[in-house]
């Protein structure tokens, strides 16, 4: 790319500049998608090999430790040649190809941003919660308005229930959000 490119796609990533298009454009390939998503979750630089060995991981699925050296190169070549040149012309990240350095840069919290609107047919979880207070809600009032079946249980036990409800909702949301990332 030009240097006038490069130059102003970091500038406009800098300075948030970056159009949704734009973002979108970026994040359209899973491995810059991955390469994000470990710089967000990552403080400090890293090295291309490992950065290589984590993404294959999880795209073969295993653990980094198993990760051929077959699967590492794959990841490794187009992370070099491809993905890192085009994040770095992005000023998403600053890439070192001669170190093999691979360092955050501004603009990867507000491109990772995009990486967690839901997808499709998912339910995000900020509507669950508002869905489980909305029907604590509406229990308190029938249990003090209306005398009805839900009068079986005491006012103490239906607190249990929806504490529960919301302790075992919170831990399926932080086994998904941890699974997500391996």
């Amino acid at each position: 790319m030009s240097t006038d490119r490069t130059r102003n796609g970091a500038d406009a990533a800098a300075s948030g500049e970056m159009s949704q298009t734009e973002v979108f454009d970026v994040l359209r390939n899973q491995r810059r998608r991955s390469v994000v998503e470990y710089l967000e979750e990552n403080e400090g630089p890293v090295e291309l090999g490992e950065l290589a060995t984590v993404i294959a991981a999880w795209e073969y699925d295993t653990t980094p430790d198993e990760v051929t050296s077959k699967q590492r190169k794959r990841v490794y070549t187009t992370l070099q040649q491809t993905h890192l040149p085009r994040l770095d012309d992005e000023g998403i990240v600053e890439f070192d190809s001669e170190r093999g350095t691979i360092e955050r840069d501004e603009a990867v919290d507000k491109v990772a941003a995009y990486l967690h609107i839901v997808p499709g047919d998912e339910l995000p979880w900020r509507e669950y919660y508002l869905s489980v207070g909305a029907i604590g809600c509406a229990l308190t009032a029938a249990l003090a308005l209306v005398e009805s079946p839900l009068m079986l249980l005491s006012p103490l036990a239906w607190l249990g229930v929806f504490a529960a409800v919301i302790t075992v909702s919170a831990g399926i949301q932080v086994y998904y959000e941890e699974y997500r990332k391996e």
